[in-house]
């Protein structure tokens, strides 16, 4: 189910794509082509690393807008840190799956030391990548949150609410592909949700790419060097850094 709900206009199907996407680059340019036609000029295209950036780089190239990261972590049930049950976003709050706490008998103050734990590595890898430089300013301004997927969507909603408190003009939730479900709770949270594919049986986000390696800290710094960052519109460059 193709996915595209602009503010105020309803859902609206979008062309065909086909899938799997050969990589997060082809994912990033039909994401572009959807946003080329919104109106979004003078946006700011914040990344979630690490598999947003190379997506994000497309759409930041193709729209002639700054590039930067939002850093994003998600929070682990101790017993099992894989379980997302919250997740929290540069300069904004934990955002927690209250249904899921209930279910596992747990209160958000039970997941303080998870929360300080994280909030350590996201403060390493907003230093890793921004090497000491803000965030750009986005209050007025069009900003477009940009993932490589949805599955549970606790990132993603920690970074939308973590924007929205910085006052843009205009909020953009774009990923190539998310769980039907997941978009749907979504919707509320944002000004446009952009959305090619939003199938029902969603497993993983890799499942809907060819070519879904894993990316490392140098990866997200190569891709945001090649964008020019700090500002200014990004320069062509070659296929995904790693990638053969």
């Amino acid at each position: 189910m193709p996915w595209n709900r602009p503010a105020g206009r309803g859902a609206r199907r979008a062309a065909t794509v086909r899938l799997p996407y050969t990589d997060r680059s082809e994912a990033g340019r039909v994401l572009a082509a959807r946003l080329a036609t919104m109106g979004l000029d003078g946006a700011v295209v914040l990344a979630l690393p690490r598999g947003g950036v190379p997506v994000g780089y497309e759409i930041a190239r193709h729209l002639e807008a700054t590039l930067d990261v939002l850093v994003t972590r998600k929070i682990g049930y101790p017993p099992q840190p894989e379980l997302g049950v919250g997740a929290i976003a540069e300069g904004g709050a934990p955002v927690f799956d209250e249904g899921l706490l209930a279910r596992l008998g747990l209160r958000a103050d039970d997941l303080a030391p998870t929360v300080e734990a994280e909030r350590a590595e996201l403060d390493r890898r907003v230093t890793a990548y921004r090497r000491g430089r803000p965030l750009p300013p986005v209050a007025g301004r069009p900003v477009i949150v940009v993932d490589d997927g949805l599955a549970t969507g606790g990132t993603a909603r920690a970074a939308v609410r973590a924007v929205r408190g910085r006052g843009p003009s205009r909020l953009v939730l774009a990923v190539p592909v998310g769980a039907a479900e997941t978009v749907r709770s979504l919707e509320a949270e944002v000004d446009d949700l952009v959305v090619p594919v939003a199938p029902w049986d969603f497993q993983a986000v890799g499942q809907w790419y060819r070519d879904f390696g894993q990316l490392g800290d140098a990866d997200v710094t190569a891709w945001l060097e090649r964008a020019g960052r700090p500002g200014g519109g990004p320069a062509d460059g070659p296929a995904e850094p790693g990638r053969a």
